[in-house]
């Protein structure tokens, strides 16, 4: 029974871990489409950190972060650009 609990432990932190850096994606997502150059950049700065952080954890692959970073940064880019 010991082992389940860890199991248990485990999938409700890395929950919690992902959820936060999908609401981070999102705030950054949303914040780009509108086109509010500042807050945009401090939030794909903050969903950067968080993913790298969940990577770290071993949340998520790290080349799932890598890749998400750099679609964010691609769109942060291509919104300030014009």
């Amino acid at each position: 029974m010991a082992k389940l609990a860890n199991v248990e432990r485990r999938r409700l932190r890395n929950k919690s871990v992902r959820t936060f850096v999908k609401t981070c994606t999102a705030k950054a997502d949303s914040l780009i489409d509108e086109k509010e150059a500042v807050a945009a950049r401090e939030a794909v700065t903050a969903a950067v950190s968080a993913l790298d952080k969940a990577a770290k954890k071993g949340v998520i692959h790290r080349n799932k972060a890598a890749r998400h970073k750099s679609r964010l940064m691609k769109k942060l880019n291509q919104a300030t650009k014009s």
